[in-house]
């Protein structure tokens, strides 16, 4: 987590830093379209675990330890690898697109909040209850044309997103109670735990052949979505936007991330031609309509208040 804002931060990015935070989250979305060309050829447990193990080796040689107990690093491991991942890239083999996996996974901003009400005690505002509701609507029409079409997600593909959505709301639970700590060490000493049980879940759901399969198939390109998936998702991802954090007042910076399905869901279109009809359109904004009220309204309403004083 980044350190506090102080008062004598800027509270609006420079366009260079504004084009660097663009960067990385067009990275984080159109990521979805580098798992689909790495899954061609490796499956999907085992395209995880070589994700981590590349995340954490050798980056630990040279990135310091996060202050943070083992315990909670070794839980954010399990968690987001073998959780959140784990259920993602399975979900990405043949039960969803690149492009609705990119939106409905975002629903994790709600579990997050439904999370921290159950265990922190924190009150939900009216706003939230608000867009919520939004966001479930757009999920519950997803939902049915997975019911009734199956096309591009299926059933099965929402229950595995949303599932991986769960794991990354217990994510960032585990984080939050880590204190602030630096998140690109977070994630690369996390990583180192998140190997064991992946191999462990590969070798048993996968079989030794299969994977042997897999990385003996596996091209170059194939090898490049996998370190992709370390070097320029963690390493860049993470570290550029720690950095952002550590400049700017969270309120400047989080809002980018918005855009993180709006990448994913054009380059999923653009490279795999994923239809984009108009229930999936509308299903996106709805879903990151939700998003936006909740990210957003804190800010606007603050600046609202001040304006009326």
């Amino acid at each position: 987590m980044p350190p506090p804002a102080h008062a004598s931060m800027a509270t609006t990015l420079p366009w260079r830093h504004l084009l660097l935070g663009l960067a990385v989250v067009a990275i984080w979305g159109t990521n979805f379209v580098v798992i689909k060309y790495a899954l061609i050829d490796l499956p999907p447990l085992a395209l995880a675990t070589l994700r981590f193990s590349l995340a954490a080796f050798p980056a630990l040689l040279f990135i310091k330890r996060p202050v943070a107990s083992w315990r909670n690093i070794a839980a954010y491991g399990v968690v987001i690898g073998a959780g959140q991942f784990g259920f993602l890239f399975f979900s990405m083999t043949r039960y969803i697109s690149p492009g609705l996996a990119s939106l409905v996974v975002q629903t994790q901003v709600f579990f997050t909040i439904g999370m921290a009400m159950l265990l922190a005690g924190e009150r939900v505002r009216p706003f939230q209850l608000l867009a919520m509701g939004i966001a479930l609507a757009g999920i519950t029409l997803i939902g049915w044309h997975a019911i009734t079409a199956g096309a591009a997600i299926t059933p099965f593909g929402l229950v595995l997103i949303l599932l991986a959505a769960l794991a990354w709301a217990i994510g960032n639970i585990i984080s939050r109670t880590a204190g602030r700590v630096d998140a690109l060490a977070y994630m690369v000493w996390s990583s180192i735990f998140a190997v064991p049980p992946l191999i462990v879940l590969s070798l048993w759901l996968e079989g030794w052949p299969a994977v042997r399969t897999g990385l003996l198939a596996a091209s170059w390109s194939t090898w490049a979505a996998v370190a992709w998936q370390s070097v320029g998702n963690t390493l860049f991802g993470y570290g550029v936007w720690a950095w952002l954090l550590a400049r700017y007042p969270a309120a400047s910076v989080t809002p980018l991330a918005l855009l993180v399905p709006v990448f994913g869901m054009s380059a999923s279109a653009w490279w795999l031609a994923e239809p984009l009809p108009g229930w999936k359109i509308l299903a996106a904004l709805l879903v990151m309509g939700g998003l936006a009220l909740n990210v957003l309204w804190p800010r606007v309403a603050t600046r609202w208040r001040r304006g009326h004083r």
